[in-house]
């Protein structure tokens, strides 16, 4: 289990900040779980005491308004890290987080994440990164709420999931797991319907080429050109 966590930490940038031979004991506080597609990680008003990193699979991260209506904040893949504001208080959650698919977790207390930091603050510049990170994402998408049509929010997303999932492939980006046209209606505030028919425009143009299961994306430079 310890090698896991490991090698799961240096997919998500702490190579040589953790390293078991000076962590010691401090690998006995990681835990690893599994969970399957659909069931929940945490649901609002959970305590908040973990910190989560996805190692495989993927994570939904979202709300529901009072109205009903789903709001998803993020989709997160291996390699990424939720839950991390039980870092800075003790509140509980206030999102929820579920399975996408199977997913495997390495999670690690609050609590014992903070004594770690307190010795070795390159982790603790870490997660500032991580906090900063999406505090930016954020910013960004509301400036494109508020800004940009409806058709430039979708481009906006596809470009923005190829620049942090996508693969090169010769001239062409894969993403691989492509997730529902509903999930992106929810990410970008538009309709499932509209986002069918900007993605079947964008296959029209042989600028992408999508299924369930990848997003290919001809020639990324004229795709960035489609955002108003």
């Amino acid at each position: 289990m310890n090698d896991k966590a490991i090698w799961y930490l240096e997919g998500v940038d702490l190579k040589d900040i953790l390293c078991p031979t000076k962590l010691g004991q401090k690998m006995d506080s990681f835990n690893q779980m599994v969970v399957s597609k659909n069931d929940y990680v945490y649901l609002p008003e959970d305590k908040s005491d973990y910190i989560y990193f996805i190692e495989e699979g993927r994570i939904k991260i979202g709300s529901t308004s009072e109205e009903g209506k789903e709001i998803i904040k993020a989709i997160l893949s291996k390699g990424e890290v939720f839950g991390e504001l039980a870092l800075i208080n003790d509140c509980n959650r206030r999102d929820y987080a579920v399975a996408i698919e199977e997913t495997k977790l390495c999670c690690m207390a609050a609590e014992n994440l903070k004594d770690l930091i307190k010795e070795r603050g390159s982790i603790s510049m870490f997660f500032m990164k991580v906090m900063g990170s999406k505090v930016l994402e954020m910013e960004n998408r509301l400036q494109s709420l508020v800004f940009k049509d409806s058709r430039s929010r979708i481009v906006e997303y596809l470009a923005s999931l190829v620049k942090r999932r996508g693969q090169r492939v010769g001239y062409e980006w894969v993403v691989r797991n492509f997730i529902t046209h509903q999930e992106i209606a929810n990410l970008t505030a538009t309709s499932r319907q509209t986002v069918t028919t900007v993605l079947n425009e964008l296959r029209a143009s042989e600028i992408i080429t999508f299924n369930r299961k990848r997003l290919l994306v001809r020639d990324l430079d004229k795709l960035t050109l489609e955002i108003k």
